[in-house]
């Protein structure tokens, strides 16, 4: 956890004496917290609520982008941050200042002391604190891990829901299979509130179906419901943005409360931003220059997306960190086809695969940091396999997230 102001950097640090098992999820720590702090997510603008595996943080981005070009004050809540922990909160239209947030976090940890709740509990209970207290006309708002127990499960009556790409990943909390992820995806359902989907998996949109009957949650689902416009391009590149952007535009046509007209969606996000994903670094200590690439791609279905996006666009040397608990094998095994070479890093401060274990696996090299496999690697090169080792891409370089 990052945070440039010394206030802040003691309050994290306060709150990880004060948690939980963070390995238990449940809703009953954060509603005990909620309701110590007055019920603040009673109080929000009309919410869009966005799960998924892969790609709720680009439909995030792509929703803002939209609501805001049309002239709406919109409040963001996501994870993770990738340099500094103020990227999880966003108040109209602006990161939430370290005052800001020192603030919110303070009384939220004196309500904490009872309860022990888990760091993003914590973080959860501070974003619903600032967005109460600050005027806007909606709140985009990012599910954590899963949905049915997650933290930001607690809005009664969000305005529409959405569920982004689903695939297997946190099979320790959420099941080892599609159909058992799907359902704890569609557990942000509400009764009478669009349910926009993805297509899925015909096991994961089974699954989704049936919850979302059982609560009365008018579903939409693509290619049964609605069909991918390809003329929504955004400025992200790969067909997985695209799909990602027509999710957005259909969660802002299923509700009549806030309007968008087409023409601003798409011109709102055709300059959309959403760092990490296939994003070019500037020049900076860590490029020196050298054309160099950046994305997440920390499980296999994001690695398949950056794979078909560099099928596309060409070979790179690639600069892979894996964490542990991910699919090594399987991310590898997607990019390697695309890689000019392939140089594997860890990630500091997480558990992460052994760059050497790896490098005897995949035929590649090992590096000790970031900077050494770069020192003399050619253009065009990509850092990809997890976001924190992105985060730490970002901060090398210094490039912050705004």
């Amino acid at each position: 956890m990052r945070a440039d102001d010394p206030r802040l950097a003691a309050l994290i640090a306060r709150q990880a004496t004060q948690a939980a098992d963070d390995d238990q999820i449940g809703l009953d720590r954060i509603i005990a917290l909620l309701d110590a702090l007055g019920r603040p997510h009673d109080d929000l603008p009309p919410v869009f609520h966005v799960a998924g595996t892969n790609g709720k943080g680009s439909t995030c981005a792509f929703l803002r982008a939209g609501l805001e070009a049309a002239g709406h004050r919109v409040h963001v809540f996501t994870s993770p941050h990738l340099v500094r922990y103020n990227e999880r909160i966003r108040l109209t239209g602006t990161l939430i200042t370290d005052a800001q947030l020192a603030d919110v976090m303070a009384r939220v940890l004196d309500a904490n002391d009872a309860v022990g709740g888990s760091l993003f509990e914590v973080n959860t209970a501070a974003a619903f604190l600032a967005f109460a207290a600050t005027p806007a006309d909606a709140v985009v708002l990012e599910v954590g891990l899963g949905g049915r127990l997650d933290a930001t499960n607690v809005i009664a009556a969000p305005l529409v829901t959405g569920i982004a790409s689903i695939g297997l990943d946190h099979q320790h909390f959420l099941g080892d299979t599609l159909a058992e992820i799907a359902r704890e995806k569609a557990g942000i359902a509400r009764r009478d509130v669009s349910l926009v989907c993805l297509a899925q998996p015909a096991e994961a949109r089974a699954a989704i179906e049936q919850v979302a009957a059982a609560i009365g949650a008018p579903l939409l689902l693509e290619a049964r419901d609605w069909h991918l416009d390809p003329s929504l391009v955004p400025a992200l590149p790969g067909a997985h943005q695209v799909r990602n952007a027509n999710l957005a535009w259909q969660m802002l046509s299923a509700q009549d409360r806030l309007t968008v007209p087409r023409d601003t969606f798409l011109n709102a996000i055709a300059a959309a931003t959403w760092p990490a994903r296939f994003q070019r670094l500037a020049d900076g200590p860590l490029t020196h220059g050298v054309e160099t690439w950046l994305d997440g791609a920390h499980n296999t279905d994001a690695a398949a997306a950056l794979a078909a996006l560099l099928e596309a666009r060409g070979p790179m040397h690639l600069i892979l960190g894996i964490l542990a608990n991910k699919d090594a094998a399987g991310i590898v095994e997607l990019l390697a086809p695309h890689a000019l070479s392939l140089t594997f890093v860890p990630i500091p401060d997480h558990d992460a695969h052994q760059p050497a274990d790896l490098a005897a696996r995949f035929n590649g090299n090992a590096a000790a940091s970031l900077e050494q496999a770069l020192a003399d690697l050619p253009a065009p090169r990509l850092i990809a396999g997890s976001l924190y080792l992105a985060g730490s891409a970002l901060t090398a370089n210094r490039e912050r997230p705004d």
